[in-house]
């Protein structure tokens, strides 16, 4: 007999999940969520950085570390999440992704503002729910505009 191999299901399944190029959105949308959450961190670690550190406005904070997870958002989504484009064109893809991503800095800044200014939220915790809510703009303004 050979010593063949064989894949138990669990390897197969973590593989579609994490290596294989998916079409599938509930796979697209799990690999976002790490995406997410490591273009959160650089996000929210910035903002603390520049905020307590620096002595910027948390605004000025808040624009700055969006702009940095915006880029490594860009570049993990377009080569682990999501398998095909819609535009060759990288630049201008990467100009929609912006656009998106600009939309998602509004509505980041005025979650923010609201949850801090009117609520009375520490500006991290006003953070934290700004992106939770934001998750959803930008994964399927993206898919659907970009990668479909």
């Amino acid at each position: 007999m050979g010593h063949e191999r064989i894949k138990s299901p669990l390897k197969t399944s973590f593989e579609r999940l994490l290596k294989h190029q998916t079409d599938k959105t509930s796979i697209q949308f799990f690999r976002y969520i790490f995406v997410g959450g490591s273009s959160f961190l650089i996000d929210i670690g910035f903002l603390y950085i520049l905020t307590e550190f620096f002595g910027y406005f948390y605004l000025t904070s808040a624009a700055i570390a969006f702009i940095l997870g915006l880029i490594v958002n860009y570049l993990l989504s377009t080569y682990w999440v999501f398998n095909k484009r819609k535009f060759d064109n990288l630049t201008f893809q990467f100009g929609i992704f912006a656009i998106i991503g600009i939309v998602g800095l509004g509505l980041n800044e005025l979650f923010i503002w609201f949850f801090t200014a009117e609520l009375n939220f520490y500006y991290l915790i006003s953070k934290i729910l700004a992106a939770a809510l934001i998750l959803f703009w930008n994964f399927f303004a993206r898919k659907y505009t970009l990668y479909n």
